[in-house]
């Protein structure tokens, strides 16, 4: 074969290569709950990954944040599609939907009672599914928290006071918004409704592990990681699942830190 022929396939090559890349869908994530811990993680993480739409209710909080930010945690979070508005408002949370295409949905809500009211997870995801539906997207990650739903047996021992005391208003809210996808109007969906063990702001490392038994910590990024992974991975093992999640317990998932995720970063 010539030079110039070997130039010539080279190219066909190449231009093969980039006609199937362009095939490939368009990452597009929604996230509900942006200026939130794991919800600006989601943000800031999904917007290496494709587009991100965000709905918060005041844009000022929207800050990169500690976990994954590094040296600029606090600075402000640009990249975005942001939608200043309010969850439970059906309105507001059809604009998040509205000409971007989205393909995945992750929710990150929280806060306490007394600023967001008792009923803000439940009634904000119900607006969320509604418009899911009506655009036509399936694939979704909640995150609600250990010792929701049937998993309270794996809280620790102070958090199940807690839970039954200073934050039983929450964690009502929290059992009534997994029960949307349970048995309500989300079971359709795609979804895994991820229930972290105790929040850090470190930075993080990738370990991330299904436990059966008492859940022990995670940091925030970790978490956002495994649900942009839940919403972009055609054959997530978890869909349709509760998974409780953990750094320090469980054996059954682990991030792949391989060259094929990780690139340089790769361990391998």
């Amino acid at each position: 074969m010539t030079v110039v022929a070997r130039i010539g396939v080279a190219l066909a090559l190449l231009c093969a290569n980039a006609a199937a890349l362009s095939m490939r869908p368009r990452m597009s994530i929604a996230v509900f709950g942006g200026s939130g811990g794991v919800g600006s993680e989601a943000v800031f993480q999904g917007l290496k990954k494709g587009s991100v739409t965000t709905l918060v209710r005041n844009k000022a909080k929207l800050v990169i944040p500690q976990g994954s930010g590094g040296a600029d945690a606090g600075k402000p979070l640009e990249g975005a599609n942001v939608v200043v508005g309010d969850v439970t408002k059906q309105e507001d949370v059809d604009k998040v939907f509205e000409g971007q295409d989205v393909t995945g949905v992750i929710i990150a809500l929280g806060g306490k009672t007394k600023d967001v009211g008792p009923t803000m997870c439940t009634d904000g995801t119900t607006c969320v599914i509604n418009a899911m539906k009506k655009y036509g997207v399936k694939r979704i990650a909640v995150v609600t928290s250990i010792g929701a739903g049937d998993s309270e047996k794996q809280a620790p021992f102070v958090f199940k006071i807690l839970m039954n005391t200073v934050m039983r208003s929450i964690f009502a809210d929290k059992n009534s918004q997994e029960a949307l996808f349970s048995s309500g109007p989300g079971k359709d969906l795609e979804f895994t409704v991820v229930r972290p063990g105790g929040l850090t702001l470190e930075a993080p490392n990738g370990i991330i592990n299904i436990v059966d038994g008492e859940a022990g910590s995670i940091t925030r990024a970790d978490v956002a990681d495994f649900c942009l992974t839940a919403v972009s991975e055609e054959d997530f093992p978890f869909v349709g699942r509760f998974p409780c999640i953990s750094s320090d317990k469980g054996t059954s998932w682990t991030k792949d830190r391989s060259v094929k995720t990780q690139g340089a970063r790769s361990s391998a």
